[in-house]
């Protein structure tokens, strides 16, 4: 029999003294029939309610309002208004919605078949049902051995049932305690993932560990809790964790350090905490090892031994002579051409010149100025000198980029250290040093001070390293500026390319992006025949989309044979607003790939055959921050979903997809590292606040064969003209030139 809802008319004092104009507050419980949005951040949710002595699915009312969890065959219990939505029709608005497991066997049929309790789907939660009736829930709660007593579940099975009804036991208690703080589902999750059935406990005795321990919760959601159970405003736990959050916060802006007179004042604004307070905080946490001073800056102490760290290891290195005999280098420079039946450019002869003679060299310059060629030809000195090479990269496409124009392995910095999940460490370091001759790095643009610190810890001094790379795109999404301090620094032994060779110079792909380093228009041939680069003006938001899905699904693969789904990728500066990649993806996601078996988490629809992100170092999945892969399967039953990283499955729970993006668009920062035979790019006046010479010019850069700008001429101009780059506050460059 359906669930049956309650109504009943309660006009409140409140709603009473409202007026006669107002729509009174009544009280509203019923079956969940649907979900139609919930989003795991805010609560936000739509969901169809199927009202009293009606049974049909044409019948249900809809209800919108905020609830932390809430899954279909669920009780709800709701307080709010009707109204009338000038798109959706009549609704009730609730103010208050609360979800309790079902009792009625419909009920606890619908709850089950949604996939909630892992292991379980439609046919099985069919039999379940016919099974234990009513009493379903409690079986599988206290007796869950006579599950086995159903067609379909194994002892394995069963294993997988209790462990998923147990967890979202608990989390439903941990929603209860968090939904008064604001703290959705996603981070709800999270939170029991770390801490377990000791979750309540370790929230309500220090909030704030929550900042350093569980990824996603920053320091105001933590704050939030904090003040919400009583922490005083102006305790030292508050000012501590307050502190931190502010140094963390310049840290993911790029800063390795901050003034320490700076830094009391924004603490001081944010906080509403005394100075002295903060003062005695600062001094805490030198003491104790959390932060460091050094001539009036405070640093994250991680931050602070990476920058030290690369300055010691890199001396280390340069001061270390050459093992191997010395190479003819004359000789050794006509051998490559030979092999390579071309003719060195005496910039290039120079950079070669250093990596066969210096134990460390850095070659830069931007797109077709001949580093890739520079490293094919070191790569076949090297083999011929049978020396051990190591090809690393900082992204798994940058290692399969290389890997392909060298013939020789490469892989991601973070694979060749190995990490190791156990201790929380690589591999490799200091005690336990990389084996290998030579060392070359790609794409050092992107490498932060940490990884950068971890990577040469583990060089042996014997090695000769070789790092290449743009100093004219965008900077690590971490913190430090490691390139261009190594640059600046003027210590290490430097070759900058600037020559476009005739070949490169046919691509306006690469033309263009030089002007536009060089804060120059776009420039057209005179015929008006160019083949790999192509500006779309389009102003409104809605014409910019317009557009890129004609380009993205018929224009491009039409009349370039590219295919939308792997080869053509979306580029935009922001992640947020209507041109942003968040809403860009959904879009993509309708049009491209519609159909097909689905999970929904975390307010994303995932769907076999789409293209996904991964936005985290995942080192236990060995996964890590920028890697694109497909999803090959999603097991309804088991609530898992299987990505294909190039070849490399990794499987992913439900509660763990928050760590997985959409990728039909994303990012110009998340597309560093990487190159895409087409890319579409959008840039208009919407995405004001990013619109930077060094991200028109790393995007543009991105494109092997085909760039389509779709944007305003003004953003671009604009773009082009602005070449403020924040200065980032690090100390490498001194350190290296002695000054520290």
């Amino acid at each position: 029999m359906q669930e049956q809802i309650d109504f009943s008319v309660r006009r409140s004092s409140a709603s009473s003294a409202e007026g006669d104009g107002a729509a009174p507050v009544e009280a509203l419980r019923g079956l969940v029939n649907r979900v139609v949005y919930h989003a795991d951040d805010t609560g936000y949710t739509v969901c169809g309610v199927i009202p009293k002595g009606k049974r049909e699915t044409k019948d249900e009312i809809m209800v919108v309002g905020n609830c932390p969890s809430i899954c279909e065959g669920e009780t709800l219990e709701a307080e709010g208004r009707w109204a009338h939505h000038s798109r959706h029709g009549r609704q009730f608005q609730a103010t208050r919605i609360d979800c309790h497991p079902p009792h009625s066997v419909a009920g606890i049929q619908r709850y089950l078949a949604s996939g909630m309790i892992k292991g379980i789907r439609g046919g099985l939660a069919e039999r379940l049902v016919a099974a234990f009736g009513a009493r379903t829930l409690e079986i599988i709660d206290k007796e869950s051995v006579r599950l086995e007593e159903v067609e379909g579940i194994g002892p394995m099975r069963r294993e997988m049932i209790k462990e998923s009804w147990k967890a979202q036991k608990a989390v439903r208690d941990i929603m209860v305690f968090l939904q008064s703080h604001q703290v959705g589902t996603a981070c709800s999750m999270r939170i029991y993932k770390q801490y377990g059935d000791q979750a309540v406990t370790v929230v309500r005795e220090n909030p704030y560990r929550l900042c350093h321990e569980v990824w996603g919760i920053g320091f105001k959601t933590a704050d939030r809790i904090a003040l919400s159970i009583g922490v005083p405003p102006h305790s030292e736990s508050r000012a501590r964790a307050g502190l931190l959050y502010i140094l963390g916060t310049m840290a993911e802006e790029g800063h390795c350090f901050c003034p320490k007179e700076d830094l009391i004042s924004a603490a001081e604004q944010m906080l509403e905490i005394p100075s002295d307070i903060l003062k005695d905080s600062l001094v805490h946490g030198v003491q104790n090892g959390t932060l460091v001073e050094e001539r009036g800056n405070l640093f994250l102490s991680p931050l602070y031994q990476a920058e030290v760290g690369v300055a010691t290891m890199l001396e280390r290195l340069m001061a270390t002579p050459l093992s191997h005999a010395p190479i003819q280098v004359e000789k050794a420079v006509s051998w490559a051409e030979g092999q390579m039946t071309i003719a060195f450019a005496p910039a290039q002869r120079v950079a070669l010149e250093m990596a066969l003679l210096k134990k460390v060299s850095i070659i830069t310059g931007g797109p077709g100025v001949g580093k890739t060629t520079i490293v094919r030809a070191l790569v076949d000195i090297f083999n011929t000198r049978k020396m051990t090479l190591c090809l690393a990269a900082p992204t798994g496409r940058a290692a399969k980029r290389m890997e392909e124009t060298t013939g020789e392995p490469a892989r991601t910095i973070h694979r060749l250290l190995k990490y190791t999940p156990g201790t929380r460490s690589f591999e490799h370091d200091l005690q336990n040093p990389l084996e290998g001759d030579v060392f070359i790095l790609d794409e050092v643009s992107m490498i932060d001070i940490q990884l950068m610190n971890s990577f040469l810890r583990a060089l042996p001094p014997k090695a000769i390293l070789i790092l290449v790379g743009d100093a004219d795109q965008l900077p690590s999404v971490g913190a430090g500026n490691v390139l261009r301090d190594l640059i600046d620094c003027g210590v290490i032994p430097l070759t900058m390319l600037e020559t476009i060779f005739r070949q490169e110079s046919q691509s306006w792909i690469v033309r263009n992006a030089h002007r536009v380093n060089h804060g120059l228009p776009f420039e057209e041939p005179e015929n008006g025949r160019v083949t790999d680069f192509f500006f779309i003006e389009a102003d409104t938001p809605e014409d910019v989309i317009a557009k890129m899905l004609e380009l993205v699904k018929s224009r491009i693969p039409r009349k370039f044979h590219f295919d939308p789904m792997t080869e053509i990728q979306v580029l935009t500066p922001m992640r947020r607003n209507q041109l942003g990649c968040e809403n860009l993806n959904v879009i993509l996601q309708e049009a491209l790939n519609p159909g097909g078996q689905s999970i929904r988490r975390f307010g994303r629809q995932y769907r076999e055959g789409d293209r996904v992100l991964q936005i985290r170092n995942n080192y236990d999945k060995d996964a890590y921050n920028g890697d694109i892969g497909q999803v090959e399967r999603i097991d309804p039953d088991a609530q898992e979903v299987t990505v294909n990283y190039d070849g490399r499955r990794v499987i992913y729970t439900a509660e763990e997809l928050d760590e997985l993006d959409l990728a039909y668009a994303c990012s110009v920062h998340k597309s560093q590292g990487s190159e895409y035979p087409a890319v579409v790019l959008l840039m208009t006046m919407h995405h004001f606040k990013l619109l930077q010479r060094n991200l028109l010019y790393t995007a543009m850069t991105r494109g092997r064969k085909l760039v389509c700008l779709v944007g305003t001429t003004k953003a671009v101009h604009m773009a082009i003209r602005n070449n403020h780059v924040l200065l980032r506050r690090t100390t490498l460059k001194d350190r290296l030139k002695g000054r520290l």
